[in-house]
């Protein structure tokens, strides 16, 4: 395993876990890499430092695998409840912070001018520290 600081073209810089170098490549190569922040996939790598031996509290990866698994897991419970609307999320959030329709709960996708404006205007937003596949793209 090799753990990589990437940065995406919003200059959000994030940590991800790639089998090798070139899975790594491979992977970004493919759209498959992207920004857990905007959801950006223009991403490259940031200048990071090299790790030289483990320090106390470092995790192995079955651990980190376990973590993230669960994190996945909790996502997914959260979004059991929750509507898809795809690209239309700005304008679904704004109309319910608004009162042009009945509050409840949503997720899809923003573009990061979409979310700042969102945030900027009092809207209570979060990214979801996953990604989300679309319902028509899922298997």
């Amino acid at each position: 395993m090799i753990v990589f600081d990437l940065r995406c073209e919003g200059e959000h810089v994030f940590e991800a876990w790639f089998g090798s170098s070139s899975a790594y490549e491979d992977q970004r190569g493919r759209g498959l890499v992207a920004c857990p922040v905007c959801g950006s996939t223009a991403v490259d790598k940031a200048l990071m430092a090299p790790r030289l031996g483990s320090a106390p509290g470092d995790r192995s990866p079955a651990e980190i695998k376990a973590m993230l698994g669960a994190l996945a897991g909790a996502q997914a419970k959260a979004l059991e409840k929750s509507r898809w609307v795809g690209g239309r999320f700005a304008s679904e959030a704004r109309a319910m912070h608004e009162g042009e329709r009945a509050h409840e709960p949503i997720h899809g996708q923003a573009s990061l001018a979409e979310a700042r404006a969102l945030v900027d205007d009092g809207v209570k937003i979060a990214p979801l520290p996953l990604p989300v596949v679309p319902p028509e793209q899922a298997n």
